[in-house]
């Protein structure tokens, strides 16, 4: 197996483990996050931290996805690489705040049960998870998700029916995010999840294609983003 034959199985893993850690973490401490303040159900506490796990293992596989293909978006074009790099690491830090507000959120429902003075605080936690949940998962996954697909579309290192989706998921889930941040509706919604469609399909069939086929070879020099017609493509 050849390195890019490699690197693309191993992006195409981390791409699907990014949207299963996602999914599941969600899944298992949104029932803290909904509760009243101060309520600690049955297993709530259990829950939240699998899903503290889960998010950090998603933190893992997004860092994972930005520097395994920094490399071969390199090759095609340097500062579009870099910032796809950077922009997967912010996207990371972003969530790991997030699972610091539910790890804080579990401690503080544990042990202030019942003190009225704490509920503020409680609010205050499910706050910047929220917060995080909106600039991480959505704004700085789509302008990532933008970038790496327009690298892939000029270049040609994925059938372009595929960078489309990532062309048209990425500005998607901004401005969904955008809308959310000024009220035009909830997060966790028929249009905010509407929205979100094109960016999952885009994650799910780009990783499939990658572990299925890799990149596709080579295509000729025009293809190079930003890169003379007079560079030698490897």
């Amino acid at each position: 197996m050849s390195s890019d034959r490699r690197t693309a199985v191993a992006a195409g893993v981390l791409f699907l483990v990014t949207e299963i850690a996602a999914i599941g973490g969600l899944a298992l401490y949104q029932p803290l996050l909904d509760a009243a303040p101060g309520a600690l159900g049955p297993g709530a506490a259990t829950s939240a931290l699998r899903g503290a796990l889960c998010e950090l293992v998603l933190v893992a596989a997004v860092i994972g996805t930005g520097a395994v293909l920094f490399p071969v978006i390199r090759r095609r074009h340097e500062g579009m690489a870099l910032g796809y790099a950077c922009l997967r690491l912010l996207e990371a830090v972003v969530i790991t705040v997030g699972v610091l507000g539910v790890l804080t959120l579990v401690t503080l429902r544990q042990e202030a049960a019942g003190v009225g003075g704490a509920a503020g605080v409680d609010r205050a936690l499910v706050a910047l998870h929220d917060w995080t949940f909106l600039l991480g998962p959505n704004i700085a996954l789509g302008m990532n998700t933008a970038l790496l697909a327009y690298v892939m579309y000029r270049s040609r290192l994925v059938p372009r029916f595929i960078a489309v989706l990532g062309l048209v998921g990425g500005p998607l889930i901004c401005a969904s995010g955008v809308a959310v941040m000024f009220g035009a509706y909830e997060q966790v919604s028929v249009a905010g999840s509407a929205l979100a469609v094109p960016v999952f399909a885009w994650e799910v069939v780009l990783a499939v294609r990658l572990i299925a086929k890799g990149f596709e070879p080579a295509r000729g020099r025009a293809d190079v983003v930003g890169t003379p017609q007079t560079t030698h493509v490897r």
